[in-house]
């Protein structure tokens, strides 16, 4: 009841607008963020509100589902509109809500009617199986949604229960929802279809014929592979083997003018009411023109659905990152967009190049060790954009360890935010609670302690710099459903070098302190998962994607 209230006096919107205000974040900026190396200006924005569907299509996904995130790693309503007033105050006006099944997604009308209150956007638009749509669609106009996809790959209610692996009975509803659709205005109802050789590749003229005397457009989309989705390439069928085959029923079918930022190349019958479109993602594909970027529901940002990297946005989020930070690592993410996607079809394996040097005197010392660890480097593949990746604190002529020379660089804001977690028993655990333990409050002594270490790493990790810290801050708190004391330390810096070790070193000793405070009752605890969840500063920013091990 509580969320249904903030939603409907609107606090979302207002909230996000006084962070804007106090973030200050200048108009100068606009788009710059979101616009890639290429000059490629994004300003669409698909988020997947949930992981959950009520299908089980075959291109989709395998029978059994795939295994779902926790509910506590998936954004939170609130987390979704901070994150899209910060795209669009970037120049995002369209927003598509996909899933999983969207409508799936509790208080979904809230949701788009908080969407609807963003100024800067023009179109919110959904993507959905359309199986609700009779019972949500007025509410959801209503709301402020102006824009609808519906998936219906089959008019045939035997085809529709193979691939959706459900009661073939459904299709009716999906039907049912598309005539309400444009009963209420939407103009055109995007239709899409997954094309498949031997699944519904003969129903090609059934579906032109849906645009005869509708303003539908039928959009084709050629079969994508994805993880366990059983695809093989000779059930895809090319973009223009479907023209092919439609000309010869429809001999005056023709394309019509394209938008250049279009995924669909758009064709129509002469004197049919809507159109038809093909998406050939893997066959000739639209890279030069993409204008998307994608947002998962666990709040990793894609900038191609193709590339397996995703950048982390929740952590950061709810670890207190400012809007200038957030905005720091998706222009971070944007600038790293590849200029092509790597469809299967077309995918080369880049073999590893390996660059090789004179082994020196480390070679006598360690034998026959591979050239990029001698040297200290090596050229990467293709996962992180072809960049080498250095090591830096190890002469590559000679081996030997060194401090790295900062003195060209310039000073600049860092910031960095690390984890660990402490695991304990159950009679510790109750001790910790209890305030029990004889050498006194554990969880104080240990954030005191983190703070202590954060500002004498320099004097214990034998390369790194002495820096100005600003500010560090170390929580420790007792988790007493998991036994665990989870620890976060976050330090900020206007140095020439970044503060990550600082935040691993208070974590560390603010861990061991936990440790030391109750070795008396057990040595039995573990301290496990010393790590880096962000940084921001220097020449990249990091945020770790999604592990088994998050805390």
């Amino acid at each position: 009841m509580l969320l249904r209230l903030i939603f409907k006096n609107k606090q979302f919107i207002k909230s996000i607008s006084t962070i804007s205000k106090k973030e200050n974040i200048q108009k100068s900026s606009l788009n710059e963020v979101l616009t890639d190396s290429f000059g490629r200006k994004h300003n669409y924005l698909r988020i997947s509100l949930t992981e959950r569907c009520n299908l089980r299509c075959e291109y989709c996904m395998p029978l059994k589902g795939v295994q779902l995130s926790e509910q506590s790693k998936i954004l939170t309503n609130y987390e979704i509109i901070r994150l899209i007033s910060l795209f669009a105050e970037q120049g995002v006006n369209k927003i598509r809500l996909t899933g999983g099944e969207p409508t799936l997604k509790k208080d979904i009308i809230q949701i788009v009617e908080s969407i609807s209150d963003i100024k800067q956007l023009k179109t919110v638009a959904m993507t959905t199986n359309g199986l609700t749509l009779t019972k949500m669609l007025v509410d959801l106009q209503r709301a402020g949604l102006n824009a609808l996809n519906i998936s219906l790959d089959t008019l045939r209610q035997d085809t529709y229960g193979n691939i959706t692996k459900r009661d073939g009975r459904l299709l009716k509803r999906v039907l049912a929802g598309i005539d309400l659709a444009l009963q209420l205005g939407f103009s055109p109802v995007k239709v899409n279809c997954v094309l498949m050789r031997g699944v519904n590749f003969d129903e090609l003229c059934d579906f032109i014929e849906m645009t005869r005397d509708r303003a539908i457009d039928y959009r084709f989309i050629e079969f994508m592979p994805f993880s366990m989705n059983d695809w093989k390439e000779n059930r895809m069928v090319p973009y223009k083997e479907a023209v092919q085959e439609i000309m010869k029923s429809y001999s005056n079918f023709g394309p019509c003018d394209n938008n250049p930022n279009s995924t669909s190349k758009m064709y129509r019958v002469p004197g049919f009411m809507g159109r038809v479109g093909f998406i050939s993602s893997m066959t000739d594909d639209y890279c030069d023109g993409c204008n998307r970027l994608r947002l998962m529901a666990d709040g990793n940002l894609k900038t191609c659905l193709f590339e397996n990297k995703e950048i982390h946005l929740r952590d950061p989020l709810r670890q207190g990152a400012s809007n200038e930070e957030l905005l720091s690592i998706i222009s971070n993410a944007v600038q790293n967009k590849k200029r092509k996607h790597a469809a299967m079809v077309k995918r080369a394996v880049r073999p590893r190049a390996m660059v090789k040097a004179k082994r020196g005197a480390i070679q006598k010392r360690c034998g026959n060790i591979s050239s990029d660890v001698m040297t200290g480097w090596h050229e990467s593949s293709g996962d992180d954009g072809g960049r080498a990746s250095r090591l830096t604190h190890v002469d590559g002529r000679t081996g030997d360890a060194r401090m790295v020379d900062v003195s060209g660089k310039r000073a600049t804001r860092r910031t960095a935010t690390a984890v660990a977690r402490v695991r304990l028993d159950e009679t510790t655990t109750r001790l910790i609670a209890e305030d029990a333990c004889k050498k006194g409050d554990v969880l104080s002594m240990a954030r005191l302690a983190g703070v202590c270490a954060a500002k004498m790493t320099w004097q214990l990790i034998p390369l790194c710099h002495q820096i100005r810290l600003d500010v560090v801050t170390v929580d420790a708190r007792l988790d007493v459903g998991r036994r665990a004391v989870l620890i976060t330390a976050t330090a900020v810096s206007t140095d020439r070098t970044g503060v990550e070790m600082e935040c691993m070193t208070a974590c560390a000793v603010a861990a061991l302190t936990v440790y030391d405070m109750c070795k008396a009752v057990s040595r039995d605890i573990v301290v496990e998962h010393i790590k880096l969840q962000s940084k921001t500063g220097g020449k990249n920013d990091y945020a770790r994607c999604h592990d088994d091990d998050d805390l």
